[in-house]
């Protein structure tokens, strides 16, 4: 199951451990689709992964962090002022709100082996 909006970096730990991270960002017009690409992971996670949900250190097989922002940018025109040696600052209108996820997925050896597999990740 390849993955289209989150790009995973993946980081270990001495014990083993393995850290999924991603961050990805849509307009409200492809939030949608953000969405389901995110669901598709999290129902993986809760019904096909190997072992429970929990923290490792508690002898959980694996665990998530979900956090979300919803953005407005506002573009700034600016502009160099000669005579006063200065710049001019002007905002410009706000442009359309951009939500972005971050998701942090860790896990055992075995979990990071099976999420690889199912997500098509190097």
């Amino acid at each position: 199951m390849n993955l289209r909006y989150f790009d995973f970096d993946f980081s270990e730990d001495a014990q083993g451990h393995g850290s999924f991270e991603a961050m990805a960002s849509a307009l409200a017009t492809r939030l949608p689709e953000l969405e389901t690409e995110l669901l598709r992971v999290l129902a993986w996670a809760h019904g096909e992964a190997p072992g429970e949900r929990g923290p490792l250190e508690e002898g959980g097989q694996w665990d998530y962090l979900l956090n979300a922002v919803q953005e407005v940018a506002t573009p700034l025109e600016l502009r160099y002022e000669p005579g006063s040696q200065a710049l001019g600052w002007q905002a410009g209108l706000p442009g359309a709100a951009r939500v972005t996820l971050t998701l942090t997925i860790t896990g055992t050896p075995a979990f990071c082996t099976a999420f690889r597999q199912n997500f098509g990740l190097d």
